[in-house]
């Protein structure tokens, strides 16, 4: 079970609540404070690229890292959406939304794994990517930096785009995992 994937994936979850203080500490309002939390958001998502390129890579895919790896996923994802709302910077609707899609694929994953498994879908990836970028920009205190008004849209189109990503790609895999179940060996075996 202990292998440096896991490991990673374990520091990306301890970093969670680390990150969270930094983003909440004096109501997000110290900027020495908001790069720190930036710093440790960066940090976890590189660690969520590294570990699955070495479990892929080396032979590590173990149990463990398929059930905790999206666990810690959704772990920093809720924590920085959840605190950029508490805050004030992103509208409690857009988090509702990403994160019970976040979490419904993740629930819906482990429901039909039975059936088979549901590899992430390219738009997956890019939807990973692009949560992250607005996250991070979100995370960074851009009303201190020179032109903060044009850096503010970068991450509100960012986040839009995040969005609708996010709601397409959900749809997408309710239907993969709908197909899943009715073509899958045991779904056969069922019917017989």
């Amino acid at each position: 079970m202990w292998n440096i994937a896991n490991a990673l994936t374990v520091l990306r979850l301890a970093l969670v609540p680390v990150f969270g203080w930094f983003l909440l500490d004096q109501g997000g309002h110290v900027p020495s404070q908001r790069y720190w939390a930036a710093a440790l958001f960066f940090v976890a998502m590189l660690t969520d690229r590294i570990d699955g390129d070495l479990a892929r890579s080396r032979g590590l895919v173990t149990d463990f890292g398929k059930v905790v790896d999206p666990i810690a996923d959704k772990a920093l994802v809720t924590m920085a959406l959840g605190g950029l709302s508490i805050l004030g910077d992103v509208p409690w609707w857009i988090t509702v939304l990403i994160l019970v899609r976040e979490w419904g694929v993740t629930a819906m994953r482990f429901v039909v794994i039975r059936h088979g498994v549901m590899p992430a879908s390219r738009g997956g990836k890019v939807k990973t990517l692009l949560q992250a970028l607005a996250l991070f920009l979100f995370v960074l205190p851009l009303w201190t930096w020179p032109g903060a008004d044009a850096w503010h849209a970068v991450a509100w189109v960012v986040l839009l785009l995040a969005l609708a990503v996010t709601v397409a790609t959900g749809i997408d895999y309710v239907g993969r995992a709908v197909t899943l179940r009715r073509t899958s060996p045991r779904a056969a075996m069922k019917r017989a």
